[in-house]
């Protein structure tokens, strides 16, 4: 049986990307920060955690992300997890280390904002984070079978709260 390994984050750069030319491909590592908030039901008080993970990046991707990337900007990636094993040499114990890796098909980073010469976060527009697509000439059919054209983005207004 197959499984799936799919790791989605959404948080901030926690250093400036290094890279490094490995076999003619560029490999490119960041530390990502993704934190969670909540209020203490006893006490009232705001806590926070912060988790850090150890992003790798391969080819094509990996030369974007050292280009474009900086210390604070807040990015959108998919990849999956790979785990290290090796043995330390003073001490014989085993050692670990998780990465998410981005190195091919179906794995996605994008820029959500950078930071202005004034050091403020300022919102990437949607045109620099991915293409749009056209979809104005597609047409669907719905179960009583009458046209159903898609709305754009910008023009679906719902009321969900999130």
């Amino acid at each position: 049986m197959s499984g799936i390994n799919k790791v989605i984050l959404v948080g901030r750069l926690g250093q400036d990307p290094e890279s490094k030319d490995i076999n003619n491909t560029v490999n490119t590592k960041f530390s990502l920060a993704t934190s969670d908030s909540w209020t203490d039901k006893k006490t009232g008080e705001k806590k926070e955690r912060t988790e850090w993970h150890n992003i790798k990046l391969w080819g094509k991707l990996a030369e974007t992300a050292y280009t474009y990337l900086k210390k604070g900007h807040q990015v959108y990636l998919e990849g999956h997890l790979v785990t290290m094993k090796w043995q330390d040499k003073t001490t014989g114990y085993d050692k670990y280390r998780t990465e998410v890796v981005l190195n091919g098909f179906g794995d996605t980073l994008h820029l959500l904002e950078k930071k202005d010469s004034n050091d403020q976060r300022v919102p990437v527009p949607q045109a620099a984070r991915s293409p749009q697509v056209d979809n104005t000439h597609l047409t669907d059919r719905g179960s009583d079978g009458q046209s159903i054209t898609p709305v754009a983005k910008d023009e679906f207004d719902d009321d969900i709260p999130f």
